[in-house]
């Protein structure tokens, strides 16, 4: 099997290397990230916590999902500028084509009104309460391309669903796409990729990289040396807000998608913990130093 490392977890947010709680960074010296490097597809993962079912099989019944519920609010920075946002507020999203207000490219729906708005070369994001997102490229007549239990294959939009509610995530990312054409070849081109020969670590890498073509959607596509230039902002609302930094987009997009499987009210709970051990320490350390500069934390 060769020289293997053990995949490398963490239990809460307090094991994270984070920048300030608040989401303001105190300095600018370096800091060490969060690394997946010798990580599984998380897609594996996703796959054992369904009930059971495989491509073209039967559906598990389609439960009521509330994106505003269940999902992250969050944005990614690469230095300054925002490359994606999550957003429920009617200030911060786009409105999609023909949808009135700012929130239409974050609702969900059934795999069959799907087809009837998808075009090729969109990219579609399945969603369901306690699983990873399953990312997916729609090529036309029915079907998309999707790295799926590590194999890039080419099944119909209903059946890579499993049943999921879905959207059209175009808006997510804000890097300039490529042409419907040239999305559409780059996915049927991977058909049939597998294990080993795979340049993605799931879905979500997989089906940006064929839109955008952009190498860091793909695994080592950066070197993981210095400062991290990526930040996870994870909205916890009331103003507040909570930064990770990472190395490579590829190591943020992991841990969005951990986010994503446990669920809105797991992070914020996990966050709390977090921020009030911090708080905690810091109120002990000014009581020891009443001087001590940075000591009170600022709110964003």
């Amino acid at each position: 099997m060769g020289n293997q490392v053990e995949k490398l977890t963490h239990l809460n947010y307090k094991e994270v290397p984070t920048a300030d709680p608040t989401g303001m960074d105190r300095d600018e010296g370096p800091r060490i990230g969060v690394s997946y490097i010798f990580s599984n597809d998380d897609d594996e993962l996703e796959q054992q916590q369904d009930s059971g079912h495989d491509l073209g099989g039967e559906h598990p019944a389609l439960q009521p999902y509330d994106p505003q519920l269940h999902e992250v609010e969050c944005s990614v920075y690469y230095r300054d500028e925002c490359i994606y946002q999550k957003s429920f507020s009617e200030e911060d999203a786009l409105p999609e084509e023909g949808e009135e207000g700012g929130r239409g490219h974050l609702s969900t729906y059934t795999p069959e009104n799907l087809l009837n708005r998808c075009k090729p070369g969109d990219l579609v994001e399945f969603v369901c309460q306690a699983q990873y997102p399953h990312w997916v490229v729609y090529v036309g007549d029915f079907q998309v391309v999707h790295l799926h239990r590590l194999e890039v294959v080419n099944s119909f939009l209903t059946d890579a669903s499993q049943g999921r509610r879905g959207r059209i995530a175009n808006q997510l990312y804000r890097y300039k796409p490529l042409s419907p054409a040239v999305v559409v070849r780059n996915a049927l081109e991977q058909v049939g990729c597998k294990d080993r020969d795979l340049s993605w670590r799931n879905s979500e890498c997989f089906a940006a990289w064929c839109r955008y073509g952009k190498r860091e959607f793909k695994i080592g596509g950066e070197l993981r040396i210095g400062k991290q230039p990526y930040r996870l902002q994870i909205r916890l609302g009331d103003k507040r807000s909570h930064t990770l930094e990472f190395q490579s987009l590829e190591d943020l997009i992991m841990e969005k998608r951990r986010n994503d499987q446990i669920g809105r009210a797991a992070v914020i709970q996990e966050l709390s913990s977090h921020l009030q051990a911090a708080e905690e320490e810091d109120e002990e350390e000014e009581e020891d130093h009443p001087h001590h500069p940075g000591a009170r934390t600022a709110v964003e």
